[in-house]
C-alpha cells in the first residue's frame, strides 16, 4: 500500500515538521512493515505553469515534431519579458489551450537533466514541456502532463505537483485489510503518534428521493448491495489533476473520470466500488452463483469459463461482473458513457478469495474484499463517489438503493483486565487498555467492569477473541517495552533415539563431502513422468492438497528424489558441475481404506476415539533419506586424477548409512525405476527391502539434463531397526592369519550369499571376509565365475596355530559349498 503523506495528513493531525521517516517509524512501531519511502527528486531553477497558444506541425521529419508557442506568465518570457516562449516537443497528447508544466532554461530536472535554449529541428527550443516521468513524480511516459483548466499561469509548479510530498510503501498483512486505505492508516498513525484522527467516512449522507437500480440478492455471500444512479454526465471531462496526482502517487494509473473517482474512494476509504454503464444493463441486477460452464468476458479482454462456486453480478443478459474481482466488458464505462450506476457491495471474503485464485485474477478490489471490507460504509463510499463524479462531470444523481443481505454479526468479546499482562508479560493499567481499544474503534460497554465487554468495529473482522484485543493493546503501547525473557527448558527433555540416529547419519554424510538440501515437498504428475515411473507404481498414489502452493505440483511427495533431482538440475543450470546432495525428510504414503477425517469440536479436548480416528485418516509419514551423485565424486588434484560418482558409490553410501545407524545392510540386484535395470540394487535388512541404490536410467538422465551416469539412492530411515550406536571394533593384539581363497560358483550366484556363507561357516575366529576380485574367462567354465576373497583369521586371546587357522578356512569353505555350490579353484 503506497501512502502519500499529503493525503494521510488530511485526516490525521501530524506534528509540525514531522518527516516521512518519522511517520514510517511510527507505523513500524505499531506493527506495519515499511518496505520503502519514496521522495520526489529535487528540481532546481524555474518550473512554471504555461498555457499552449499555438502548435505548428513540422512534417518534414521522420517522427512527429511540434513547434509550440507557450504563455509562461509575467516575467518568465525570454530575457524576463512577458512574451511567450517557443519550444520543440515530440508529444501529441496536448492541444491549444491546455495548461502544461514548463522547465525554463537554466533549470535542472531530476537525474541532472539540465535545460537550456538550443537549436533543434531548424528552430530554437527555449525550454521544455514536461511529462510526469521527467518531473520525477511518476513512471508513465505516454505524453505530456496536462493540468486542470483553472490552473493559474506562471505559478511555481512544484507545489502543484506535490514535489515536497513523500510516499510510504507498506506491506499489509492478510489480517489487516482495513489498513489498505488512507482511512485505516490515518487511524493507525494517529494512535501511534497520539494525535487526533478524523474519520473520512464519518460524513452525513443526504437522503435521495429516487431509487438506484433494482437489485435481487439470491446468494448469502452478498451482505449488502448499494447502487447510486447518475445521469447526464459529460464523458469528455478529464479527471482533475489532484485526483490524478494522488492515484499516481498510490501507484494506480489514471483511466477516466468515472474509473478514477471509484479508485480514489477505494484508496481513501478501503471500500472497492464498480461503475456500470447503465445504458448497457438490461433488467434487474441479480447476485447469484454461476452456472457451470457459463462465460464472462472480463475487463482485461479474457473470456472466462465459470464454475458453480463463482459469485456473479448478472442482469437479464447474463453475467456482467465477477463479484468483488473484476467487472465485465459488456457493461464497462466507455468514452461515450453519460449514465452511470455505481455499485458498493459487501462480499464474503472467502468466496472472493477462492474466485480470484481460481481464475488467477488478482485485483485491487479482490485484495481488499478477501481481507474483509467495512460493510457499514458501503452507502458512504457510493455517495462520495457519486458526488465527486457529478462535481466534475456534471449530471444528476437520480437516486440510490440499499439492498440488505446477511451481514456478519459483531461478537462481544469478554476481556479480563489481567489478560494483557498474562499474555504480553508486562502490566497495563485498565485506563490504558480501554483507551487503546477505543482508539482502534472498539466499543467498551462499561470501562469500569472486569471483564470488559468489548465490541470490535465493523472494519476489524480480525478481532474475534481476547488474545486479538491483547495484541492491539500491546502493539499500540509499543512491543519493544515487553521484556525479553528466555523460557527455561523443562527438565528431562532430550532428543529421541530416532532423532539422534538421524543426526548421526546427517553428520556422517556431511563429513563424507555431501551437501544437505531442503527441497520443495510437493510433486505432480510431471515429476513422476520424468522419473519414468510405471502407471501402476505405488509412488503415484498420493494425497492432494485442497489449496496447493503450485498448481502443477498439488500432491504431497511419496519419494524425495524429485526435489533432490530438481535441486541438482537447478545448480547445474547455474554453472555447477560436480554435485553430491542429500536430503532427509518425510514422505507421505496414503493408507489403504483410510477413514475420512472428522470435524472435531474446539470447545473441548478431543476424545481418545476421535484422536485415534484422526490419526488413522492421516497418511503414513516415514522419514526417507535420498542421495544424488552427479559429476565427480572424487576430485582431481595434485594427488592424482579424479573419479565420477557411480552406482558403486551410491551402494557404498547406503552401506555407510546402515553402519552409522548400527544396522548391517544387505545388497541384492534389483530392477526399480528410476534406476538403470542392470545397475540397481535393493538395500535390505535381512530380507526386508528398505530402499534402492544405483545408477539412474539413461532416459531419466537425458530428460532432466543430468551428467551421464549420475547415481542416486533412497532409503526408508524409519524402516531401519533401532540399534545401539556403532563403536569402533576392538582390535586383537595377537597377529592375524591372512588367507586368500578363490571359489568357482555359477554365474547367477550372488557374492552377497557366498560372503554370508563364509562368515557363518568360519565362526568367531573369522574376523573379516572381503571380496577383492571377480573373474570370468577362459580359465573357468562359461556358466561359472570365480570370486576371490581375503579372509582374516584371528583370536582375541592368543596366537593361532596354522592348523587352527586352516580349520577355520575349511569350515567356511564347507559352508559355502553346501549353501552355494562353491568349489575351491
Amino acid at each position: 500500500m503506497r501512502t502519500p503523506i499529503e493525503w494521510l495528513s488530511q485526516y490525521v493531525s501530524l506534528p509540525e515538521g514531522i518527516s516521512a521517516s518519522d511517520v514510517a517509524n511510527a507505523l513500524l512501531r505499531v506493527g506495519f512493515e515499511v518496505e520503502d519511502i519514496h521522495t520526489v527528486p529535487p528540481t532546481t531553477g524555474d518550473l512554471v505553469v504555461g498555457q499552449v497558444l499555438t502548435i505548428t506541425e513540422l512534417t518534414e521529419f521522420k517522427k512527429p515534431i511540434r513547434f509550440v508557442s507557450v504563455d509562461v506568465g509575467p516575467g518568465h518570457g525570454p530575457n524576463g519579458s512577458n512574451e511567450p516562449r517557443e519550444i520543440i516537443c515530440g508529444a501529441k497528447n496536448f492541444a491549444v489551450g491546455d495548461k502544461v508544466v514548463i522547465a525554463l532554461p537554466g533549470s535542472v530536472l531530476p537525474g541532472g537533466f539540465a535545460i537550456a535554449s538550443r537549436s533543434t529541428y531548424g528552430h530554437i527550443s527555449d525550454g521544455m514541456i514536461c511529462s510526469v516521468r521527467e518531473l520525477g513524480v511518476g513512471t508513465e511516459h505516454d505524453g505530456i502532463l496536462v493540468l486542470d483548466d483553472d490552473t493559474e499561469i506562471g505559478i511555481d509548479a512544484r507545489d502543484l505537483l506535490g514535489s515536497h510530498d513523500s510516499v510510504i510503501e507498506l506491506a499489509i498483512t492478510a489480517d489487516r485489510g482495513y489498513a489498505m486505505s488512507i482511512r485505516g492508516l490515518a487511524r493507525e498513525a494517529g494512535a501511534a503518534l497520539d494525535v487526533p484522527f478524523v474519520d473520512p467516512a464519518a460524513v452525513d449522507v443526504p437522503e435521495r428521493e429516487g431509487t438506484g437500480w433494482p437489485v435481487v440478492i439470491a446468494d448469502p455471500a452478498c451482505g449488502r448491495f448499494v447502487t447510486v444512479r447518475i445521469s447526464g454526465i459529460d464523458p469528455s471531462v478529464a479527471s482533475p489533476f489532484w485526483i490524478r496526482r494522488r492515484l499516481q502517487a498510490a501507484g494506480i494509473r489514471s483511466i477516466s473520470l468515472a474509473v478514477d473517482v471509484t479508485n480514489h474512494v477505494m484508496l481513501e476509504l478501503g471500500h472497492p466500488l464498480h461503475a456500470f454503464d447503465s445504458a448497457k444493463i438490461t433488467g434487474d441486477i441479480t447476485v447469484r452463483r454461476a452456472v457451470e460452464g457459463e462465460k464472462l468476458k472480463t475487463l482485461d479482454g479474457v473470456t472466462r469459463t465459470l464454475v458453480a462456486d463463482d459469485l456473479l453480478v448478472t442482469d437479464e443478459s447474463g453475467p456482467i461482473s465477477m463479484a468483488g474481482v473484476m467487472g465485465g466488458e459488456a457493461t464497462e464505462i466507455s468514452a461515450g458513457t453519460t449514465d452511470v450506476v455505481i455499485e458498493a457491495a459487501y462480499w464474503d471474503p472467502f468466496v472472493i478469495s477462492r474466485g480470484a485464485r481460481r481464475h488467477k485474477l488478482p485485483s485491487e478490489a479482490s485484495r481488499r474484499y478477501e481481507r474483509g471490507v467495512d460493510p457499514a460504509i458501503s452507502l458512504v463510499a457510493a455517495e462520495l463517489a457519486a458526488q465527486l463524479l457529478t462535481r466534475y462531470a456534471g449530471g444528476t444523481i437520480v437516486g440510490r438503493s440499499d439492498v440488505a443481505g446477511t451481514l456478519p454479526i459483531l461478537p462481544v468479546i469478554p476481556l479480563s483486565l489481567d489478560e494483557p499482562e498474562r499474555l504480553a508479560g508486562r502490566p497495563y493499567a485498565p485506563t490504558v487498555i480501554v483507551a487503546r481499544l477505543e482508539q482502534i474503534g472498539c466499543t467498551v460497554a462499561d470501562p469500569a467492569a472486569d471483564p470488559l465487554q468489548v465490541t470490535p468495529p465493523t472494519w476489524r473482522p480480525d478481532l474475534v477473541r481476547p488474545a486479538d484485543l491483547v495484541e492491539e493493546v500491546a502493539r499500540l503501547e509499543d512491543l519493544s517495552t515487553i521484556p525479553s525473557i528466555l523460557p527455561s527448558a523443562p527438565a528431562g527433555t532430550s532428543l529421541t533415539a530416532a532423532q539422534r540416529r538421524e543426526r548421526r547419519v546427517s553428520d556422517d554424510l556431511a563429513a563424507a563431502g555431501l551437501t544437505e538440501v531442503l527441497s520443495f515437498p510437493f510433486v505432480g504428475v510431471a515429476d513422476f513422468d520424468a522419473l519414468g515411473l510405471p502407471a501402476d507404481d505405488v509412488r503415484r498414489v498420493t494425497k492432494n492438497l485442497v489449496n496447493p502452493l503450485d498448481a502443477a505440483r498439488p500432491s504431497m511427495r511419496t519419494t524425495v528424489l524429485p526435489g533432490l533431482l530438481e535441486a541438482v538440475t537447478r545448480n547445474i543450470s547455474r554453472g555447477a558441475r560436480d554435485l553430491a546432495f542429500y536430503e532427509i525428510g518425510q514422505v507421505f504414503l496414503p493408507r489403504a481404506n483410510a477413514p475420512r477425517p472428522i470435524a472435531v469440536r474446539v470447545d473441548r479436548r478431543p476424545t481418545d476415539d476421535e484422536i485415534n480416528l484422526l490419526n488413522a485418516s492421516l497418511p503414513l509419514q516415514p522419514r526417507h533419506i535420498g542421495v544424488v551423485l552427479a559429476g565427480a565424486f572424487a576430485r582431481a588434484g595434485w594427488w592424482g586424477v579424479g573419479r565420477n560418482g557411480s552406482w558403486a558409490d551410491a551402494i557404498e553410501l547406503a552401506r555407510r548409512i546402515g553402519w552409522t545407524a548400527g544396522v548391517e545392510l544387505r545388497v541384492f540386484p534389483a530392477e526399480q525405476a528410476p534406476w538403470h535395470p542392470g545397475r540397481c540394487a535393493s538395500i535390505r535388512v535381512g530380507d526386508w527391502i528398505v530402499g534402492y541404490a544405483g545408477e539412474l536410467h539413461p532416459e531419466v538422465v537425458e530428460r532432466l539434463g543430468l551428467p551421464a551416469r549420475s547415481a542416486a539412492l533412497e532409503l526408508d530411515l524409519d524402516a531401519l531397526p533401532e540399534r545401539a550406536t556403532p563403536v569402533a571394533p576392538r582390535i586383537s593384539p595377537f597377529p592375524p592369519v591372512n588367507l586368500d581363497v578363490a571359489l568357482v560358483v555359477p554365474v547367477a550366484t550372488q557374492a552377497q550369499d557366498v560372503t554370508a556363507a563364509l562368515v557363518d561357516g568360519g565362526g568367531e575366529l573369522l574376523e573379516s571376509v572381503r571380496l577383492f576380485d571377480v573373474y570370468s574367462g577362459d580359465r573357468v567354465a562359461g556358466d561359472s565365475k570365480s570370486l576371490a576373497f581375503a579372509l582374516v583369521v584371528r583370536a582375541p586371546d592368543r596366537t593361532l596355530t596354522a592348523a587352527e587357522a586352516l580349520a577355520v578356512r575349511d569350515s567356511a569353505l564347507a559352508e559355502a559349498a553346501t549353501r552355494t555350490g562353491a568349489v575351491l579353484r
